[in-house]
C-alpha cells in the first residue's frame, strides 16, 4: 500500500515558512550543465523526488551529480552518452530537456517520449520543430526521438508558448551559430531564470521574461555557481491552505511579483494580503466575513497558473457563493474533482470548467493523490475537514512538496506519515 499521510483537520494554519527553491526551475537548471564541460554548482534546490530522478538521468549520461542538502554539484565533462535511458526518462517529463543541451554540444541527442503526470496531452512538437528550425535532422527511431546536426540560428515561431519547449530550444540556441529569435516564447519566471543561468554561463540572451527571446549563439559556455528562485507554486499552496483553514500564513523570501495573479484573486475573495520585501502573507478575511466566491481562468503566465488550479479549487470550497475555474492549459487537470467530492465538496465539471458551490463543510476519509497538484488539493481539503483524512499515493506529493508534513506541522497542523 505504501506510505500514507494522515491529516487531523479542522485547525487554522498560522505562522511563517521559508520559501523552498522552485521545483520546475531547478529541473531546468539541472539540464543546463550538459552544455559545458566545466563544473556547475546550484543552491536552493528543493529536496524532492523529481530532483533525484533527474540526477539519475544525468548520471546515466556520464555526468557526476552530487547532492548536499539543498546544494547540487554537476560535472558533465565526462558525458559520453547522448541517449537518455528509457527506463529513467519515461518517469520524468523534464528528462526531455537533455535533448537541447546534448544536441547543441555534441551534435546529436536521443530520448524516448517522457513521462510525468497524466494531466493532458503535452506534445513534443514545439521542441522538435524548434530543433528542426535550427537545422537539426529530427526523426523517430524505434522508441526514441533522435536529433542530429550542426545548429545555426533561426527565427522560430512556437505554435504554443510551451514552457519546456521554450527552455529546450533556448538551450539548443545558446551554442548555435548566429542569432536565434524565439517568438511566442513562454514568459514564466522559471524560463527567465533558466535564461539568466545561461547568461551567467556566458550565453548572450535578451528578452527573457517576455514572449520574444533573442539568443546570439556562442562557441562555449563555462561553469557557474547559481541560486534557484523561490517556488511560486509551493508558496501559493501554503498561502491558500492558510486562507482556507481560517488562518494566517506568511512565506519568507517569496516573490510577490511572481504571485500577482494569485494575490489578486485572494484579495478579490476578501482575504487579507500583505506584501513586503521580506515575505508575502495571506490570511482569512480580517473582518471575520466568509471568503467570497471568485471566477478565474488558468492560463499561461502572467495569468493564473495551472499548477495552482487544483489547490485554489480546494480552497474555494470554503468560499461563500459559486466559484468557477476554467482550465485553458491542460485538458485533464480536473482529476482532483472526484477526491474532493468524496470529502463533501459540491463541485461539477463542464468541459474544461469546474463550478464550486460553497462554503462546504468537508469530511475526512481515504483519498488519493492522483498527480502533483491534485495531491496538494486533497491535502488542503484534509486540512479543512472536520476529522481524519488519509492521503494515499504519496509518490506524487513527494515530487513537488519537500518535507510537507514538517512544514505543515510548523504551521500548527497535525500531520504525520504512517
Amino acid at each position: 500500500m505504501g506510505e500514507q499521510l494522515v491529516i487531523q483537520g479542522g485547525k487554522a494554519l498560522s505562522g511563517r515558512l521559508p520559501a523552498s527553491g522552485s521545483k520546475n526551475a531547478a529541473l531546468y537548471a539541472l539540464a543546463a550543465p550538459l552544455l559545458t564541460s566545466d563544473p556547475v554548482t546550484l543552491h536552493n534546490v528543493p529536496e524532492i523526488a523529481d530532483i533525484e530522478g533527474m540526477g539519475r538521468v544525468l548520471r546515466a549520461l556520464g555526468a557526476s551529480f552530487e547532492v548536499d542538502g539543498e546544494d547540487v554539484s554537476i560535472d558533465a565533462s565526462g558525458v559520453t552518452e547522448t541517449v537518455a535511458p528509457q527506463d529513467l526518462a519515461i518517469a520524468l517529463r523534464a528528462s526531455f530537456l537533455v535533448m537541447g543541451p546534448l544536441l547543441a554540444r555534441f551534435g546529436e541527442a536521443a530520448s524516448p517520449s517522457p513521462g510525468g503526470d497524466v494531466i493532458g496531452v503535452r506534445p513534443l512538437d514545439v521542441h522538435l520543430a524548434g530543433f528542426r528550425a535550427l537545422g537539426a535532422d529530427v526523426r523517430r527511431e524505434g522508441q526514441n526521438f533522435v536529433a542530429r546536426g550542426r545548429l545555426r540560428g533561426a527565427r522560430i515561431f512556437l505554435d504554443y508558448p510551451s514552457v519546456l519547449g521554450t527552455v529546450n530550444v533556448l538551450f539548443a540556441a545558446a551554442l548555435a551559430e548566429g542569432e536565434t529569435v524565439i517568438v511566442n516564447a513562454a514568459a514564466e519566471p522559471e524560463v527567465a531564470m533558466a535564461a539568466e543561468m545561461l547568461v551567467a554561463m556566458g550565453a548572450r540572451i535578451s528578452g527573457h521574461g517576455s514572449n520574444t527571446i533573442t539568443v546570439d549563439g556562442v562557441e562555449r559556455l563555462h561553469g557557474v555557481d547559481f541560486t534557484i528562485i523561490p517556488d511560486r507554486i509551493e508558496s501559493g499552496t501554503y498561502l491558500l491552505a492558510g486562507v482556507a483553514t481560517g488562518g494566517d500564513v506568511a512565506i519568507e523570501g517569496a516573490r510577490a511579483d511572481h504571485l500577482d495573479s494569485l494575490l489578486t484573486k485572494l484579495a478579490e475573495a476578501g482575504a487579507g494580503v500583505e506584501v513586503t520585501p521580506q515575505y508575502v502573507r495571506a490570511c482569512h478575511p480580517p473582518d471575520g466575513a466568509p471568503l467570497r466566491a471568485v471566477q478565474l481562468q488558468a492560463v499561461p503566465y502572467p495569468g493564473f497558473p495551472t499548477d495552482l488550479h487544483a489547490p485554489m479549487a480546494a480552497a474555494l470550497t470554503q468560499a461563500e457563493g459559486v466559484s468557477t475555474i476554467h482550465e485553458r492549459v491542460f485538458e485533464n487537470r480536473l482529476l482532483y474533482l472526484g477526491e474532493l467530492r468524496a470529502m463533501g465538496a459540491r463541485m461539477t465539471a463542464g468541459g474544461q470548467s469546474v463550478i464550486i458551490e460553497g462554503p462546504t463543510p468537508l469530511v475526512g476519509g481515504a483519498v488519493r493523490a492522483l498527480d502533483v497538484r491534485a495531491a496538494a488539493a486533497v491535502v488542503i481539503g484534509g486540512l479543512c475537514a472536520s476529522d481524519e483524512t488519509i492521503v494515499r499515493d504519496l509518490v506524487h506529493l513527494d515530487r513537488g512538496y519537500p518535507r510537507i508534513e514538517e512544514r505543515l506541522t510548523a504551521l500548527g497542523a497535525t500531520v504525520f506519515r504512517r
